[in-house]
């Protein structure tokens, strides 16, 4: 029998890739079996959703993926996100959100603090359950308007005569409402930093306790979860330093050309938003 022609060969071929991208997409939903993703800038900016978010998170779940939300916001309460996302159209489950905001009360309650609050006052109704009676820590959000000398001055008195010292996280910058990037929370810590000689704890993202106690409450290994955010530092090198199996980093939200080059470990992908994230992960 003569050599087989090139129709015949791409004929036999075909059966084969079929069955190569079905192992790869079961390979894939083998290796997640949950997602973490970071709201603003991801799912939405300001007051408007994102193109294609809605229908991607429908998509996560007829996959049967569980899904953490997981935010270092600190300029609203828990419920004030609640609320903003089913404006927005989506319908998220209160326990299914994590906030920097949560890990600082648990932090209190666990050690016996009492909150001294650097943080914005919408943010004050997530501390309202915490002690208020004895040795205070200092607490620093996004007080945004609020950070003012005195108040940032109060802070670093309190620091150095041995306040524990907990940042709700340490982002650069964000996206705003207006579309252009503002400083968040970080460039306030690093000066309390210095002034006092003390470091920051981190309770949000990039700390690996935050995304362990994510994953945890789906009962899941970090190694068995992917990222979806568009911080590189914080969202992604911070995920896979605690030991995501993927982080996916998004050109969307804060995102600027060459990010992904900007922190370390890089992203396992970069990809246009929430939708080719989805995308990638199912197949």
């Amino acid at each position: 029998m003569g050599p087989l022609t090139s129709r015949c060969k791409r004929k036999l071929a075909q059966p084969l890739r079929r069955v190569d991208r079905w192992n790869r997409f079961s390979q894939i939903i083998a290796m997640v079996k949950g997602l973490l993703i970071d709201l603003m800038g991801v799912l939405y900016v300001g007051d408007a959703a994102l193109p294609g978010a809605a229908d991607a998170l429908a998509r996560v779940d007829r996959a049967g993926l569980l899904v953490r939300f997981v935010t270092n916001t600190s300029r609203k309460a828990k419920l004030e996100i609640l609320a903003h996302l089913a404006a927005l159209g989506f319908d998220v489950a209160p326990e299914h959100v994590f906030t920097a905001a949560r890990a600082a009360c648990d932090w209190l309650t666990k050690e016996g603090y009492a909150p001294h609050l650097l943080v914005h006052p919408k943010l004050v109704p997530d501390f309202v359950h915490c002690e208020h009676d004895g040795p205070v820590a200092v607490v620093v959000g996004d007080a945004g308007p609020y950070f003012d000398y005195d108040r940032l001055n109060a802070a670093f008195r309190l620091l150095i005569e041995g306040a524990p010292f907990l940042a709700l996280a340490a982002n650069r910058v964000f996206r705003d409402a207006d579309g252009k990037l503002s400083m968040d929370m970080g460039p306030f810590v690093k000066a309390l930093e210095y002034a006092s000689g003390r470091e920051a704890m981190l309770m949000g993202k990039p700390a690996p306790e935050f995304f362990a106690a994510a994953a945890s409450s789906m009962s899941l290994k970090l190694k068995d979860i992917a990222m979806i955010g568009d911080d590189p530092e914080a969202d992604v090198a911070g995920a896979l330093a605690a030991g995501a199996g993927q982080a996916l980093l998004v050109r969307t939200g804060k995102y600027r050309a060459g990010d992904e080059r900007r922190a370390q470990p890089g992203p396992s992908a970069v990809v246009a938003d929430l939708a080719e994230a989805v995308d990638r992960l199912l197949g």
